[in-house]
């Protein structure tokens, strides 16, 4: 199963990874970092495609995206 994991610590919470999310899953959050920026967070992980475009758009590397590797036919 995809997952994108927002690191709270790095996120400046600028949201454009939420303009980039196809299944628009991607919100500001209640909380807050240590550095005072209301971060971003996945509403539904279970909706994650494993795109990968939050983690492309993030200035500040704050976002992993974990997906499973296909595994190739006739293997």
């Amino acid at each position: 199963m995809p997952r994108a994991i927002i690191l709270a610590e790095r996120c400046k919470g600028c949201l454009l990874c939420t303009t980039v999310c196809p299944v628009k899953i991607l919100r500001r959050s209640t909380v807050v970092n240590s550095q005072g920026y209301a971060i971003a967070q996945v509403s539904d992980m279970s909706l994650c495609t494993g795109c990968g475009s939050c983690a492309l758009i993030c200035p500040d590397m704050a976002i992993r995206v974990f997906a499973p590797e296909k595994q190739e036919r006739g293997a």
